[in-house]
């Protein structure tokens, strides 16, 4: 799951051309959210969401949330608010779609925020990445919500 936000992060930042043309990358000087919220969402909150188009602040708290949060479930820490961001960003992105174009209510976001509360639930970052370190620092102990 984490290398679902840090790849979008860094197909935003760079441009690989993948999702995001070199000339639409934010290194080039482009907004990383004006395309989808200008054009690609559709809905009842599609005035909303157009709104925040190529918002500086947007911008950068969408860009700042996707390697944070990717770079925290890649780790295996933070894992509270890794998923609870992550889960945050899906639903408005999800929000921005809705309703879905195949389904009346299911789509990959929703699928996704299943999987980062599975992910928080078992407790995935002690297994296999730095979680149990994580929880053993002073500032974890001191603020419980930062495990």
């Amino acid at each position: 799951m984490g290398w679902v936000f840090l790849w979008a992060f860094f197909d935003k930042l760079f441009g690989f051309g993948i999702s995001t043309a070199p000339d639409k990358s934010w290194i080039a000087g482009a907004s990383p959210t004006y395309g989808f919220l200008k054009f690609g969402t559709h809905g009842s909150f599609k005035p909303l969401f157009e709104s925040l188009a190529g918002n500086p602040l947007v911008d950068w708290l969408f860009m700042l949330g996707l390697l944070g949060i990717g770079a925290a479930l890649m780790l295996g820490i933070a894992r509270k608010i890794s998923t609870l961001s992550g889960t945050l960003l899906l639903f408005l992105m999800w929000l921005s779609l809705f309703p879905p174009e195949n389904n009346p209510f299911l789509d990959e976001h929703i699928i996704y925020i299943l999987a980062l509360q599975l992910l928080l639930q078992l407790h995935s970052g002690e297994v296999l990445g730095l979680g149990k370190w994580w929880s053993e620092t002073k500032i974890v102990k001191k603020f419980s919500f930062l495990k």
